[in-house]
């Protein structure tokens, strides 16, 4: 299962890196491959319970950061039929 995240503070200033940064060492500690883009972050894991795990755990490291009003962005892309990694993904489209 490969998806797309962005997870971030709103009403916290126009600079919200500190926050990323804790989100981005949340996914980082899990294990899971991604890759971190300019505008969310692309993450493979098991299923669906994993993802979400993951979000929740991304979610309260910005909790514990102070934030008082979070935004989750989730784009999931479930392939069923093959086995789809970030690099099969973004091969399809660069060949």
């Amino acid at each position: 299962m490969i998806a797309q995240i962005s997870v971030y503070p709103i009403g916290e200033g126009t600079s919200v890196s500190r926050f990323v940064k804790k989100g981005v060492a949340v996914i980082e500690k899990s294990g899971y491959t991604y890759e971190v883009g300019g505008m969310s972050t692309t993450v493979e894991t098991p299923g669906l319970d994993e993802l979400f795990d993951l979000i929740k755990k991304v979610h309260a490291a910005h909790v514990k950061e102070g934030a008082k009003r979070i935004m989750i962005d989730l784009k999931v892309d479930d392939r069923l039929d093959k086995k789809a990694t970030i690099g099969t993904k973004k091969a399809s489209v660069t060949k």
